[in-house]
């Protein structure tokens, strides 16, 4: 991996997770979880959020795949913090609308440091294979809280499970991928009039 980066582990008694996330990649990903769906909606995250991801994760699935779930979402937020440093020269705000066929998906994100999540898909208590989609908002929340970002996605459109599923984590990625762009214009500084973020 190039440019900024982290590695983080996370072991409990209920999961063990070993993450490396790359920002300024190009997508490529090693993703191991005992979740086929989820290590797949991973690997679309790398490749539209252009950073390069090598993730194994074991963790108590027969239990539930909540600790799962929310536990990689810890890992790879407290990555992308860590990755970010002190965000000296990011763009910090970014968005993306992504379409899937019927299925049309917002996200916009502020490396801000405030951690928040407002998250507007109304997926709970369905399924796409082995994974729970009421654990979305679950991954999403634990994520934005620990990179410490202002995190928003919104479904504006869609009925396919698979299609919203895969179009969140891709317009999450596509957001990230603009806010933690290096601008050569703001180079050195920190992009908040507070001067510190």
């Amino acid at each position: 991996m190039k440019g900024r980066q982290a590695r983080v582990e996370r072991k409990t008694k209920e999961t063990q997770i070993i993450a490396e996330l790359g920002i300024d990649g190009t997508g490529a990903s090693q993703v191991a979880t005992p979740i086929p769906f989820f290590s797949h909606m991973l690997e679309a995250w790398a490749k539209h959020g252009l950073m390069d991801l090598n993730l194994e994760a074991h963790g108590d699935v027969e239990v539930d795949i909540h600790h799962t779930v929310e536990d990689v979402g810890i890992v790879l937020g407290q990555a992308l913090r860590h990755a970010l440093g002190d965000k000296r020269g990011i763009v910090r705000f970014g968005s993306a609308f992504v379409p899937m066929d019927e299925t049309l998906l917002f996200s916009a994100v502020d490396v801000s440091g405030r951690p928040f999540l407002v998250f507007d898909v109304p997926v709970a208590r369905t399924r796409v294979s082995n994974f729970d989609l009421d654990m979305l908002p679950e991954f999403f929340r634990a994520f934005a809280f620990n990179a410490e970002i202002t995190l928003h996605v919104r479904m504006h459109s869609g009925h396919n499970l698979h299609h919203i599923t895969e179009a969140a984590f891709k317009s999450v990625a596509r957001a990230l991928a603009q806010a933690t762009r290096l601008d050569p214009r703001i180079a050195g500084e920190i992009p908040s009039t507070k001067g510190a973020l």
